[in-house]
């Protein structure tokens, strides 16, 4: 058994990894960026080494030095996590050409199903269904454009070296294709440096099926069974569960035996993803699930798969990399009960999912049910990495008994001042489409601003922060935004004064009624509150609302930009820019892109008007709430 591990990762991922090994007696060490010094991975693990500067490409991106590192420290196996160097077939064999154990699969089945492409052809070999579409090696613009045509729209364009929603976009029409095309090249260079693309059928009800498979040294290969992952946003996923709902025995038996032909075709070992695109117009069939892609790692998602078999998918990692064969054999592995996963992420749905960056000065997240997390209270939210901040996951009898408790674990939970995306991710557990498995990759899509919380508090939830301030033990007289009732006819001896309060939250000021706070709370529903000596911290269904006493005099609560200001939304590189100084431009048209945490963010003209004051170019690093140009109004 391996007795020092080193992994290459960072955040929840390596605190999972490293919860397994410390439980199997296995000494571990952390690799950090400058960014990542203080970072919880680096306090939980025995050692930790540091790589280079923040950004990924120069740290956790440096397979060089993360070797070193190992061998500097002693540590006899790397475990890749998911993301960075987990799929890179280069890495994994200069770990082991190394004289190291890679904790993964064998290079050349990295290699393999590296390429969506050449992956699709091994598994039409192997008897595995594949989506209709297009794999050529003739790229140019006209003969995509061409095939296009011929599959009929909408078509997928995806980067066949991509993964994580990277480099994926569906066209709808033939007139938008050439700049879709561009678009998906220019991120998948960026995330994966290979532009080659393929083309497939878009698929008008699908759903995202995927099987969870592990092969060992010994010439074993097993599933363990199915997860739904169509709750996707941008391509990314965001609430996944385990089993599928609607499969039925037939199907999952076909789906299964399909994904581990899959494995068993590129000779594969450890912990892999078979990922399956159903047509669910009809609901689950067998004859309408094909094969999309292979992730030849751990996946984000593993906890649900975890949760409903009792199998530590890590442990089996470690052991299966020592050489040992699989723990169980496929007739010893069944489905208990349901297993429900929310990403919960640093991002503002109210301003398009923006990551949200910055100090946790609140973090509670409730733990009655698992909580894998990367961070703590006070942890910094850095802009250089993946804006998911924790996975929360509960497991119960049935589906709808798990829905309900991830919904009283978000309703419970609360993070502030970053902004994250709990009370989006609380309603969608609460509409009657998912209660109902209603389920396709566009139900978030469909939904539209349904499923975005509001921007401002309830009045009970704001009544409730004006009583905790009131009940704080501070003198009445020392809150400048009390309002004192005018109107002393109404005034009686001993009468309890009818207390208001004017607070701020997100920038506006709203006014509570501490004495109305104790009916309205208990019929409203769930709330939280948290408090310091400045401020009250109200979660209203997920939905955590930070609330102070504005300054002495301040009436307005914000500054307002200018209305044809283009400001940066977030710190970020400017990887486009796609005005001229003077140009005239049309509302909506693209003015730049911003790259910040693995996304890009188009910036567009509000109005017709003329670009001034163009202060970046491609390649600027930008703080938040930067000026980046002025667009001019038109004159009428």
């Amino acid at each position: 058994m391996i007795q020092k591990l080193l992994i290459a990762n960072r955040g929840e991922i390596a605190c999972r990894i490293i919860r397994t090994a410390r439980a199997m007696g296995i000494a571990t060490v952390a690799v950090y960026s400058d960014a990542d010094a203080k970072a919880l991975h680096v306090r939980q693990a025995d050692e930790a080494v540091h790589i280079g500067p923040s950004p990924a490409a120069e740290s956790y991106l440096q397979g060089e030095k993360i070797i070193a590192a190992a061998k500097e420290t002693g540590a006899e196996a790397i475990h890749p996590g998911y993301g960075f160097l987990s799929e890179n077939a280069g890495f994994a064999q200069a770990v082991i050409d190394a004289g190291l154990i890679w904790v993964g699969p064998k290079p050349a089945s990295i290699e393999a199903m590296g390429l969506k492409d050449a992956a699709k052809k091994l598994m039409r070999e192997a008897g595995v269904p594949v989506t209709p579409g297009y794999e050529g090696e003739d790229q140019s613009v006209e003969r995509l454009k061409s095939e296009a045509d011929k599959i009929g729209y909408p078509v997928l364009i995806k980067a066949v070296a991509g993964g994580g929603g990277k480099g994926m976009r569906k066209v709808d029409a033939p007139e938008d294709f050439e700049a879709s095309l561009e678009s998906c090249r220019r991120e998948a260079k960026a995330s994966f440096g290979n532009t080659q693309v393929l083309l497939e059928k878009w698929i008008t009800s699908p759903r995202h099926i995927e099987v969870q498979v592990f092969g060992d040294s010994h010439g074993n290969v097993v599933h363990l069974f199915e997860r739904d992952c169509s709750l996707q946003r941008r391509h990314q996923k965001v609430i996944e569960e385990a089993p599928a709902p609607g499969m039925d025995e037939g199907t999952r038996e076909a789906i299964c035996a399909a994904a581990v032909r899959a494995a068993k075709a590129v000779d594969y070992e450890g912990a892999g993803t078979i990922e399956f695109i159903a047509d669910a117009s009809e609901g689950l069939r067998a004859d309408r699930i094909f094969f999309m892609e292979m992730n030849t790692r751990l996946q984000v998602e593993h906890p649900v798969t975890e949760e409903i078999t009792g199998v530590d998918l890590v442990e089996w990692q470690l052991r299966v990399a020592s050489g040992e064969a699989l723990p169980k054999r496929q007739e010893e592995l069944s489905i208990n009960g349901h297993a429900i996963e929310a990403r919960l992420y640093a991002e503002d749905p109210a301003k398009g999912f923006l990551p949200s960056t910055g100090r946790l000065g609140h973090f509670y997240l409730h733990d009655e049910e698992r909580v894998d997390s990367g961070v703590e209270e006070n942890d910094e939210v850095s802009p250089f990495y993946d804006p998911m901040i924790a996975k929360l996951i509960v497991h119960s009898d049935d589906r709808d008994t798990a829905r309900l408790a991830l919904m009283r674990t978000l309703s419970k939970s609360f993070v502030a001042p970053v902004r994250t995306n709990s009370g989006f991710l609380y309603a969608c557990l609460a509409s009657e489409a998912f209660a109902a498995a209603e389920l396709t990759t566009g139900f978030i899509e469909d939904a539209g601003d349904d499923l975005l919380p509001e921007a401002l508090p309830s009045e009970a939830a704001t009544n409730r922060a004006a009583k905790t301030f009131l009940e704080a033990n501070w003198q009445f007289n020392d809150l400048p935004s009390v309002v004192i009732p005018s109107g002393l006819q109404s005034f009686r001896l001993n009468a309890k004064p009818n207390r208001s309060v004017r607070l701020e939250t997100r920038g506006q000021a709203l006014v509570g009624d501490a004495d109305s706070a104790i009916g309205a709370f208990r019929e409203s529903g769930p709330f939280h509150t948290a408090l310091n000596d400045t401020e009250v911290v109200v979660s209203e269904y997920g939905e955590a609302f930070v609330f102070s006493a504005p300054p002495r005099g301040d009436t307005s609560g914000h500054h307002h930009a200018h209305d044809g200001d283009i400001i940066a939304p977030m710190p970020g590189k400017v990887i486009a820019v796609l005005v001229a100084e003077g140009d005239a431009v049309t509302a909506g048209q693209r003015l730049m892109v911003l790259e910040a945490m693995k996304m890009e963010h188009a910036l567009t003209a509000p109005f017709d008007g003329t670009v001034r004051d163009l202060s970046v170019s491609a390649g600027s690093q930008v703080q938040v709430e930067a000026l980046l140009c002025v667009v001019e109004p038109k004159e009428d």
